[in-house]
């Protein structure tokens, strides 16, 4: 197996704002493994916040050798010794994952979806998400999604989160997911703004509180009307025992978590746990957002609108039906790369 990559730059329609910080464009590696004449993709998506870069992430490709694995299919072992390089490094080991799997399902013929034996009739609608901005704009983005989706995701925990709704409710009466991102500050004032958000038609609420702040979030998802998820709080598989009870559910998110091979398991011990399973997204192109749809249905919440955000995807792959993100039955994950970019080891 020979491994490759390429920077990129993902352009974004609109300015995208959450609590924290704000940013018109995301970088990205996009990997590929080559193996006997077929091509498996990749894709590292980097926000800020992340703490990785698109150097961070070469450096760590660079010090990857697949040349002792002879069989792409053996995931379990590849990934294994990817994760054993050095600790961290999550969208880079990541875009390695994606990248294995794509090339091993098309070398055994099968779609992932078909190889995890999921039914596509199972697939939620995805939201899309509405950034913090200003009125106009709110109602502008509202408007540009309306007949296009069935859930709008709204990203709170600012200093105008009622006239985000406000705004939002004079154009439409979709229901509404919402994201603090760790915004909310004090845990009274939080469940008075979940309790107005549900007269509202919220239908669940992610991040409230700061990561930290376990026992404040565990008081929210005890007295909530609404379910609570975690995102900053969970990233991998070792997070999910201590989050039980804390939260009502998780948002699973290959950047995160390394990548398909482990938000699998996630998936499936969430549930054992009595745990919902929302799937999640950064700004990512078709790759990641095809990679992650793959396993989405029968989750409680989808949100993988990532791709719908950018100006300039270089794939073709899941593609948006009736507010649902749904994934091809071609081997892989359902891509096919569209622009002529050049790949390489340096």
């Amino acid at each position: 197996m020979r491994l490759s990559w390429v920077r990129y730059n993902l352009e974004l329609k609109h300015s995208f704002t959450i609590s924290g910080f704000s940013r018109t464009s995301t970088p990205v590696v996009l990997t590929k493994i080559d193996h006997e004449g077929l091509s498996g993709y990749g894709e590292a998506s980097l926000p800020q916040y992340l703490g990785e870069t698109q150097d961070s992430v070469i450096r760590f490709l660079r010090k990857v050798d697949l040349c002792g694995f002879n069989d792409p299919t053996k995931i379990d072992e590849i990934v294994d010794y990817i994760d054993k390089i050095e600790p961290g490094n999550t969208a880079a080991k990541a875009s390695i994952d994606i990248a294995l799997h794509d090339l091993a399902g098309k070398m055994v013929g099968k779609a992932w979806h078909q190889i995890y034996g999921l039914d596509k009739k199972g697939i939620p609608d995805t939201s899309f998400t509405i950034g913090i901005d200003t009125e106009d704009e709110v109602k502008k983005k509202v408007c540009e999604a309306l007949g296009q989706f069935n859930l709008l995701k709204v990203k709170l925990g600012g200093d105008n989160d009622k006239r985000m709704i406000e705004s939002i409710r004079s154009v439409t009466d979709l229901p509404l997911t919402v994201d603090a991102n760790q915004g909310w500050k004090n845990r009274e004032e939080a469940l008075d703004m979940i309790y107005w958000l549900k007269e509202e038609g919220a239908i669940m609420v992610e991040q409230p509180m700061p990561k930290s702040d376990l026992e404040d979030i565990a008081f929210l998802t005890e007295s909530s009307p609404l379910p609570i998820f975690a995102d900053e709080s969970v990233q991998r598989l070792g997070d999910l025992d201590r989050l039980k009870g804390v939260f009502s559910g998780i948002n699973i998110k290959l950047m995160k978590c390394t990548g398909m091979y482990e938000a699998w398991r996630m998936r499936s011990l969430a549930k054992e746990l009595g745990m919902k399973v929302m799937l999640g997204c950064m700004t990512e192109t078709s790759c990641a957002i095809s990679a992650a749809a793959q396993m989405s249905a029968g989750l409680a919440f989808v949100d993988l609108d990532g791709a719908l955000l950018i100006s300039n995807d270089c794939f073709d792959g899941a593609t948006l039906d009736y507010g649902k993100i749904i994934v091809s039955d071609a081997p892989g994950i359902g891509i096919e790369l569209i622009k002529d970019l050049q790949f390489g080891t340096e």
